[in-house]
């Protein structure tokens, strides 16, 4: 399936060559953008390789627009058969999308023609609906910025030009759902209710410790992690489950950037019970190695980690059979007093991200001092 306009063509990735036009696409368009922090090329190349365990339960179909035989744009469409199952309906999805923006009049926009093959290939898989941006999976990135464009995102958070919301609604999308970044501005003090709620959860039996990163206590609360993750997120709105040899694989993926102070685990009776999930924003870090760890991108990478001074908070979870031991808000305060203390540097903080309707978790981040500061989107449209 090849559509072409004047000037402009979109075909779907057959050769290795085209492969890297593919993941060229987003240095163009972001070229003169101080924002952006390029992703590590070999980490989005191996999200298509055959050993992602996507395609054991999915497909997809990688795009790049050409203008004058330039690569201008990519889109991938995919079909997630876990979505399909879980929502009970034709849901495809694309992702990956980069696009640059047509300044001259004359020139026709991209963007349709990238929306119209992916939609045009869902259609032959079946599927009635298309949304995204989802790459793939929730677990993956997704989501697109459509207020918030004054600064640079924090890791594993998407980012991309303002025109990118006019595109899609262009071409006939509507909101699914928003979801929210909050900023917290670390000062040594938090609310005393939270350092109350702390004495509370110790009071009841609850310990407080900072997770694992190696051997086999590592592995063992990587499976810990993953039961909670599993009682609590499997609800979550357009999320799929994941095998525990998915999630294993992901935490491996982190274990080096991992900060046991920021990261803190609760237990009852030695059973895991809540956690709260933290990271060195090593966004300041990327931002310097132009998708490159390459022996150069390295020493870099050594380099700029001291310089880190930002968080970012992925998840809170407390099983709700512990919710009245002030398990979630204890772990906030662990966080607060672990992340300013003497040996760290952590100035600000970003809790991301928080759905519109997920009010328990907006309720506790807004308590805590969270101001929302981006917004993002989730989008759909019938094929």
């Amino acid at each position: 399936m090849v559509i072409s306009a004047p000037r402009i063509s979109v075909k779907p990735i057959s050769t290795a060559a085209e492969f890297e036009q593919f993941l060229d696409v987003p240095a163009r368009v972001y070229a003169d953008d101080p924002n952006w922090v390029p992703p590590i090329r070999a980490d989005v190349a191996k999200q298509f390789q055959p050993s992602n365990p996507f395609f054991e339960y999915g497909r997809l179909q990688q795009f790049v627009a050409y203008q004058d035989q330039q690569p201008v744009g990519r889109i991938v469409a995919a079909v997630n058969d876990r979505l399909i199952e879980r929502e009970g309906k034709n849901i495809g999805l694309f992702g990956f999308f980069e696009c640059v923006e047509n300044l001259a009049t004359e020139d026709p926009a991209v963007a349709p023609h990238l929306f119209e093959a992916a939609s045009q290939w869902l259609k032959e898989q079946g599927m009635s609906t298309i949304r995204g941006p989802i790459d793939l999976s929730t677990h993956n990135n997704c989501l697109w910025l459509v207020d918030g464009f004054d600064s640079p995102p924090y890791m594993m958070m998407p980012y991309n030009p303002p025109y990118y919301s006019q595109c899609i609604e262009k071409a006939g999308f509507h909101k699914a759902k928003d979801a929210y970044a909050y900023s917290f501005e670390l000062s040594p003090s938090l609310l005393q209710k939270f350092e109350k709620a702390y004495q509370i959860a110790l009071k009841s039996g609850i310990t407080f410790r900072p997770v694992a990163t190696k051997g086999e206590a590592f592995e063992q609360d990587c499976r810990d992690l993953y039961r909670l993750f599993t009682q609590a997120f499997s609800n979550n709105w357009s999320s799929t489950p994941r095998t525990e040899d998915e999630f294993l694989e992901e935490a491996q993926d982190l274990k080096m950037i991992v900060d046991p102070d920021i990261f803190p685990i609760a237990e009852y009776e030695g059973e895991m019970v809540g956690f709260f999930m933290g990271l060195p924003n090593y966004n300041q870090v990327f931002k310097h190695l132009n998708g490159k760890l390459n022996w150069l991108g390295i020493l870099k990478f050594l380099w700029y980690r001291r310089t880190i001074n930002e968080a970012r908070m992925i998840a809170l979870c407390a099983l709700p059979e512990h919710q009245r031991k002030m398990v979630a808000p204890a772990l906030v305060y662990l966080v607060h007093q672990n992340g300013t203390g003497p040996s760290k540097r952590y100035e600000r903080a970003e809790l991301s991200w928080i759905y519109e309707d997920n009010m328990p978790s907006r309720k506790i981040t807004e308590a805590s001092g969270g101001k929302i500061y981006k917004t993002y989107r989730i989008y759909e449209k019938a094929l």
